[in-house]
């Protein structure tokens, strides 16, 4: 026989199982975090963390430098993994010391855009102060369009690696012909809020990015970029040209530890437990650009 405890108690669990959703919904949503993962395909390092990434199952947007000597590597892992989105980071920057990368025209058919040795110039400053010819910023951008189609892997968005490819109005209405042509989003035209990790200490980069996950907005999606990379030899060496932070007071390269704390904040077991909780939700472009499709322009 039910006492009067357990029939309240049961009326209670059917009053709020058969409640309409408004009067359930009383907890806030989840924050939508959005991860993109950049310079894919500039090297195995890079490649190695994306996979290692990848293979622990979380959805998340990987940007790749198909003008680099490593995308085809970053292709074949990313077939393996249909949860993850695929970008184009639009390049016009080669920024390490001695580790160069060119045009996908080469030097001369796109000679505007190349130092003396076809390479890409190391940063936007001096790509800006340079004579380039827009038609071959377009033709060359495009360059790298048709090789990330010819991929065959489903291509959702662009970025631009360094900000180059969107410095001015001039080369940003290249990029919207371009993403119009090849009928693919572009970031940071969605609505997002915009954080990125790399400027932050290399010590400072976990706690940093799991109290961002805790104030993330619940009203947009939270785009966060991340640069992972296993610490290897190859980019112990790497001299960052452009970001004094990025390398000791001595002179030492540090690239390759940020990266490498980035990609252990990605892998953490806090950020897992995150996930698991349902305390933010994982999302990527593909998802954010199909909902942005699906709204009504007003």
């Amino acid at each position: 026989m039910l006492t009067r405890s357990r029939v309240t108690a049961a009326l209670f669990l059917l009053a709020v199982s058969s409640a309409p959703a408004p009067l359930l919904a009383q907890r806030p949503a989840a924050p939508e975090i959005l991860l993109r993962l950049d310079d894919v395909g500039m090297n195995h390092s890079v490649n190695s963390a994306i996979a290692r990434v990848a293979e622990s199952g979380i959805p998340f947007s990987a940007s790749v430098m198909f003008a680099c000597p490593w995308y085809q590597e970053a292709v074949e892992i990313l077939r393996k993994h249909p949860q993850v989105a695929v970008g184009v980071h639009l390049t016009l920057n080669s920024e390490w010391r001695n580790y160069r990368w060119g045009p996908v025209l080469g030097k001369a058919g796109v000679p505007t855009l190349v130092d003396s040795v076809g390479y890409f110039l190391p940063s936007t400053t001096e790509f800006l102060a340079r004579k380039y010819d827009i038609g071959d910023v377009e033709r060359e951008l495009s360059a790298q369009m048709d090789r990330a189609m010819a991929s065959g892997l489903p291509i959702s968005y662009v970025d631009y690696h360094m900000g180059t490819a969107v410095a001015t109005p001039e080369l940003r209405a290249v990029v919207e012909r371009l993403a119009k042509k090849y009928r693919v989003g572009i970031s940071r035209y969605l609505g997002e809020s915009y954080h990125t990790m790399f400027d932050t200490a290399i010590d400072e980069k976990k706690p940093a990015f799991l109290a961002l996950l805790g104030s993330a907005d619940t009203t947009r999606a939270n785009l966060i970029v991340v640069h992972a990379a296993m610490r290897t030899p190859e980019m112990d060496v790497l001299f960052d040209r452009n970001n004094a932070a990025q390398n000791s007071a001595e002179g030492v390269p540090l690239v390759a530890r940020h990266r490498q704390s980035e990609l252990e904040m990605l892998l953490s077991p806090e950020f897992a437990e995150r996930v698991r909780s349902g305390k933010v939700r994982l999302i990527t472009y593909q998802q954010l650009i199909a909902r942005a499709a699906r709204v009504p322009a007003t």
